[in-house]
This record gives structure tokens, sequence and C-alpha cells, in this order.
């Protein structure tokens, strides 16, 4: 192939990555198997990224800026606070059934990188910017219906990251529609109620 500046050659590797470990899996993902799905030499790689981590760090957060962007694109400007989170829930359940391969890569690299040093930065990054931008948009809607929230932000945020990740879990492994629709609506509801003080939270033990 012809000279490609690294600035231009970048999202193409990203990219093609993001195709191949979809495809393959994250422990097929090497350099030099990266490189051939692009159809460069395997130096290409690492003259543009420097290592395979630093390859997956940019990975991760391709993957994270485009779900991001498509749950943020549904976020409704006009709606109460209960609709609002369900539309939201809505839209990143809607990626889950769209993109499962995409759900999935982004899970095994999140195990990758719990074990690998090198990642293990990125990955604190990548949960604290999922966490800052969906309690942003649960301020956001609260700001705009006049809730008072009963919990802080973030904390509702983790929350509702947590129960989706779990629902998501589920749907990769074991997939029950009726199951899913059902048990999507009663998180949303927890969510809802956590947030303006209806939800009453058990005791329990710290250890």
């Amino acid at each position: 192939m012809a000279h490609v500046p690294a600035a231009e050659r970048r999202p193409q590797l990203i990219k093609a990555a993001i195709d191949y470990m979809a495809r393959e899996g994250v422990a097929a993902g090497s350099t030099r198997a990266i490189a051939a799905e692009l159809g460069v030499a395997q130096a290409t790689v690492h003259y543009t990224f420097g290592t395979k981590e630093e390859l997956y760090r940019a990975v991760m957060e391709q993957l994270k800026q485009d779900l991001i962007a498509q749950v943020e694109g549904a976020a409704p400007t006009g709606a109460g606070f209960e609709e609002t989170v369900g539309t939201l829930a809505a839209a990143l359940w809607r990626t889950v059934r769209e993109q499962p391969a995409s759900h999935q890569l982004l899970m095994e690299l999140t195990m990758f990188a719990l074990r690998s040093p090198a990642l293990n930065e990125a990955l604190e990054s990548h949960n604290l910017g999922a966490t800052e931008v969906t309690a942003r948009l649960v301020t956001e809607a609260a700001e705009r219906t006049g809730l008072t929230l009963a919990q802080p932000a973030e904390t509702i945020a983790r929350f509702f990251l947590a129960g989706f990740d779990g629902l998501m879990l589920q749907h990769l492994s074991h997939p029950d529609e009726e199951a899913e629709h059902a048990c999507l609506q009663a998180f949303v509801s927890a969510v809802v109620a956590m947030a303006g003080g209806r939800l009453d939270l058990v005791s329990v033990p710290s250890s």
C-alpha cells in the first residue's frame, strides 16, 4: 500500500482491530493479525501505536465514544425524568441488540485490562468517562424537570451502569427476549425510584 501519514493510518488500524477482534476475539488480536486485516506490514502498527496495549487502549476509547454518541443522540429534551431515563436505557439496550459483537469485545477488553498493568490506566479512564457521562445526563434530566436527587448523581450513574452491565452479560450468554424486557423495565424503575428517594435501601453488613 502507498505511504499514509500516521494520523490517517491510526483510525484505519483502530477500525481494523475492532473488526478483527469482534470477529475472532481479543486473544487472537495480535499486531500481526490486525496488520493483516488492513493489509499493511506489522511494523506499521508498532510505528503508529508503539505497543499492542496502546492499540487496545485506542480501541476501548473508540468503542466508548461510539456508544456514548448513540445514547446522547437519543436523549430527549422535553421529557420528564422517568421518560428520560427510560429512553436512555432503551437506546443503550438497542445498541446491545444491534451491535452485540461490539459489547462483547468491550467486555473482553475490560477483562483483559484488569490483568494487564499497561492497560489499568486506560480501564480506569474508560470507567470514569462512562460514569461521568451518565451522571451528567442524570443531572441534566433532574435539573430540567425540577427533581431533587435523593442520591449523588455519580452513585445513581454507578448503579445504572452496574445493572446494565449485568443485563448485557445475560443477553450475550443466555438471551431471553421476554425476560429481558421485564428485567429492563424493573431496572429502569429501580433507577428512577433511587433517584427520587422512593427506593428503600436495605441495610447490608459492611463485612
